[in-house]
């Protein structure tokens, strides 16, 4: 695995992050409260798997390029094999 970078939600994704997952970052954030009583915005963290980007963020939303090649948005206690 190869760390990448972080960055807070709704801010804009540094250059690192790869274009194909920036429309589905843009959507998971515009979701997120934008004043949680004063607690901090959640934070993004990208990495690469096997070569593919994977951005999560920490409540648990993973942005992620599938090994088909399709962006796929999941919540990290998804069962992704069934």
């Amino acid at each position: 695995m190869q760390l990448g970078t972080r960055w807070t939600s709704g801010d804009e994704p540094p250059a690192a992050v790869p274009a194909v997952l920036r429309a589905q970052i843009d959507t998971v954030d515009r979701t997120l409260p934008t004043d949680d009583l004063g607690q901090p915005r959640p934070r993004w963290t990208l990495t690469f798997l096997e070569g593919r980007p994977i951005a999560e963020l920490d409540n648990g939303v993973i942005v992620e390029v599938a090994a088909s090649g399709e962006v796929v948005v999941r919540h990290d206690d998804e069962d992704e094999f069934g």
